[in-house]
């Protein structure tokens, strides 16, 4: 009877073991998260990971520097989030590599803007103004759609995300479109009527969004495509410690850190994660039709 009572205090001890263990991953254990990014000195992260960590949620960052590695570490399973591109590139990444990563969280829009030395406003440029954008087909295209909602050129109906220069269809002024390497886009200011710049490459080249002489419209559906997003597996779209990250992302003292970082350049958007999903949806049909 002795040792039948001692093996039953035993089990009672170590059921009881059993479940304060159990309360205490649920109540105070630290969840270790992998972001992949492309960028990771940012104030932003620093600020985001010290109010993640009083959530319980360790936050390791794995920078990359091809755009194409963290989808595929986070495919992979390497990382938990990534945290670097926009749903265009996600989506053309997830057709082409038949993966099923899904935004969880919207981050920013990094507006792309028309910048100019010799004017004040798009309506001043002159008949048979040079105007310089990106040659790269994402950023061409993006700055050709920048630039039909300026009023300067409209552009052949269902173009999709990468029109090119032969798809103008209308150019009253007669602009002369001159496509130059990314990173050249801010030096050639001096020698065109206006460029169209992108967010980082602006800001590498100390121009404040607020000198632009036109920009983005971050709340436009042409602006859509060009969400950043936190990305994750399809399976882990529901994952508690995600969700938490995505809401302190737009904790005031990040977005502050944000602007901070971009001087300003970069817009933060809160969207749903069906409506970033939806968004997705499209732009994978339209990479799959080839529009």
């Amino acid at each position: 009877m002795k040792k039948r009572a001692w093996l039953g205090v035993a089990a009672a001890v170590l059921t009881l073991m059993v479940m304060t263990a159990c309360g205490s991953a649920s109540g105070s254990s630290t969840t270790h998260i992998k972001i992949g990014v492309s960028g990771s000195d940012d104030k932003y992260w620093k600020v985001l990971s010290e109010k993640a960590k009083a959530k319980n949620i360790d936050i390791e960052l794995i920078s990359f520097s091809d755009y194409t590695l963290p989808n595929k570490a986070l495919a992979n399973g390497e990382v938990d989030l990534n945290s670097f591109q926009h749903l265009a590139f996600l989506s053309q990444f997830n057709v082409e590599n038949n993966t099923d990563l899904v935004p969880v969280g919207a981050t920013v829009i990094a507006p792309m803007a028309v910048y100019s030395n010799h004017y004040k406003s798009v309506e001043e440029i002159p008949d048979g103004g040079k105007i310089a954008l990106p040659d790269d087909p994402s950023n061409q295209g993006r700055a050709l759609k920048v630039l039909q909602a300026a009023g300067l050129i409209k552009l052949k109906d269902g173009t999709g995300l990468y029109p090119t220069p032969d798809d103008i269809t209308e150019n009253p002024k007669k602009l002369e479109i001159v496509p130059v390497v990314a990173q050249q886009t801010p030096r050639v200011l001096p020698d065109v009527a206006a460029s169209v710049i992108n967010s980082g490459v602006a800001s590498d080249a100390n121009l404040k969004l607020e000198e632009a002489i036109f920009k983005d419209d971050p709340a436009s559906e042409e602006a859509k495509p060009y969400i950043n997003v936190f990305a994750a597996r399809a399976k882990d779209k529901d994952n508690e410690a995600f969700k938490t990250i995505v809401e302190l992302y737009h904790d005031p003292d990040v977005e502050a850190a944000v602007k901070e970082d971009s001087k300003g350049a970069n817009v933060v958007v809160d969207s749903s994660p069906a409506e970033l999903q939806a968004t997705l949806d499209k732009l994978e049909e339209n990479v799959k039709s080839g529009h």
